[in-house]
């Protein structure tokens, strides 16, 4: 089964608050996954991104593929350049 790195959203109603987490593709948005790698905050202005690129990067190296969202949030905190 693919494995993606993808967020899972939590938080209140109109208070956003995600996860970054590694979930194998056909659960749910907020189902159960493998591991939370990160978290994401958009409220605040600039968002909040905590990362355990560790993590991040063992996953991708396991074949895990980010969706389009997380690949720019790794972008954004440079995850992308520290990839040799």
């Amino acid at each position: 089964m693919p494995v993606k790195i993808r967020l899972a959203r939590h938080g209140a109603t109109k208070r956003p608050f995600y996860r970054i987490v590694v979930a194998e593709s056909e659960r749910r948005r907020d189902g159960k996954f493998l591991e939370t790698v990160g978290t994401y905050n958009p409220l605040p202005d600039p968002g909040e991104i905590s990362l355990k690129s560790d993590r991040i990067q063992y996953w991708m190296d396991q074949g895990a593929i980010p969706t389009d969202t997380v690949k720019s949030l790794l972008k954004k905190e440079g995850f992308f350049a520290n990839l040799t």
